[in-house]
């Protein structure tokens, strides 16, 4: 007997295509979301736009974690409607085929899907979050490049002031120069330029140098009369500001992978709060990978409409199920970390009750006969979309009447 018969392999064309284009859609709108805020974050402190991308790259496992069973879940609905609607369930399931039979390809998926999702929540996730704060730690008190904003008047060492009119090159060149610098001895240079290039030194990468061309340098020695001085090229050093260290990995709890989930929250001499906190997170993560395994019988439940109706509404059942039911997970992950109620209960009760939902939506579908999981819904949508069209009609009706008075 083969693993995968040929209705299997069709199966598996339907699910795959719509599951990988509502991931990319869903992912490209989180995307979009932030990208516009990042823009904005960045260029108000003076970063390279290089790092908008590394910024985003490092959110992708978040957002994956919640579009990865949207795509499941939607790819197996559009499926099975398209079965539905064009007749081709009833065959199948004329010919002896069960629904948990047709079922067998999708339900692989969700445990490749489940895997790979424990993977991001488990692993990747927690590094890359880590790694996002660290960039935006670095674009707020980081690199020189990251300090010195274009336009406005930069302190650097409370001994100098710079301003730069313009940036070429990415930073690399500089044009409208003004530096006015504090002497230990109290004299005062007034410095203008041009153009100018920022230079590394080997020797001391505490310090840089500002090559300076075609410029004026004001002296203004403490009680003596000011001087003016041209130059073509002037190298003025700057002392880096001291930066501070970004602090280690696992200061939050969703920076730590399972294993240090699980060591903290099983350590002896850790505090009841941490502990309370470590184990709200490793039940947040295990029952949303836990649900994907559910998403097959919730989508099949709702891909099937009702005879001789070709209504869309499961589609958006299944949207704000999925959504609030990862709403629900955060705010009983919230609630367990204050240590108001035990994240054991916090999170793995919404799971039952959302499982006990879909299994009876299941069992509605697949062994009662005429059974429709959401008929009600069904009849109130029918209804209320009959309704709303005569009142359409109505006003139009009544604007055409009153324009043929005029």
């Amino acid at each position: 007997m083969k693993l995968f018969t040929a209705i299997d392999r069709y199966i598996f064309r339907l699910v795959l295509m719509p599951m990988c284009a509502v991931f990319v859609i869903a992912v490209s709108l989180f995307f979009v979301d932030k990208m516009l805020r990042l823009f904005e974050f960045v260029s108000t402190e003076g970063g390279p736009i290089s790092v908008v991308f590394r910024m985003l790259a490092n959110l992708l496992p978040e957002y994956a974690t919640l579009a990865i069973p949207l795509g499941l879940l939607l790819g197996v609905l559009l499926a099975f409607r398209k079965l539905a609607t064009t007749s081709e369930l009833d065959v199948m399931r004329a010919v002896g085929l069960s629904y948990t039979r047709l079922l067998r390809v999708p339900f692989m998926m969700a445990i490749g899907l489940a895997g790979l999702n424990l993977l991001i929540v488990g692993y990747v996730q927690p590094m890359s979050r880590y790694y996002y704060e660290q960039l935006e730690f670095e674009l707020r008190s980081g690199a020189l490049g990251a300090s010195i904003k274009v336009g406005e008047f930069n302190t650097l060492k409370d001994r100098m002031s710079l301003r730069i009119e313009k940036s070429r090159d990415d930073g690399r060149e500089l044009l409208g120069i003004f530096a006015r610098v504090n002497e230990t001895d109290g004299e005062v240079l007034s410095i203008s330029a041009r153009k100018g290039r920022f230079l590394a030194l080997r020797e001391n990468p505490d310090t840089v140098i500002l090559r300076l061309t075609d410029g004026q340098i004001v002296q203004s020695p403490k009680g003596l009369s000011p001087r003016v001085l041209s130059f073509s090229q002037h190298d003025l050093p700057i002392d880096l500001p001291a930066l501070e260290k970004f602090r280690k990995r696992g200061g939050r709890e969703r920076e730590y992978v399972l294993p240090e989930l699980l060591s903290i929250g099983w350590a002896k001499n850790t505090s009841e709060k941490d502990r309370t906190v470590a184990f709200a997170s490793l039940n947040y993560r295990m029952a949303e990978v836990v649900m994907i395994l559910m998403l097959p019988l919730l989508a099949l439940a709702l891909a099937v409409p009702p005879k001789r109706s070709t209504s869309s509404l499961g589609v958006f059942v299944s949207v704000v199920m999925v959504v609030a039911y990862h709403k629900v997970n955060e705010y009983g992950q919230s609630v367990a970390e204050l240590g108001r109620i035990d994240p054991a209960l916090a999170l793995w009760g919404p799971f039952a009750v959302f499982a006990a939902i879909i299994a009876w939506m299941y069992w509605t579908i697949a062994y009662i006969p005429g059974g429709q999981p959401i008929g009600a819904l069904e009849r109130v949508a029918g209804t209320t979309g009959k309704w709303l069209t005569k009142l359409i009609d109505r006003r139009v009706a009544g604007r055409r009447a009153g324009e043929r008075g005029k």
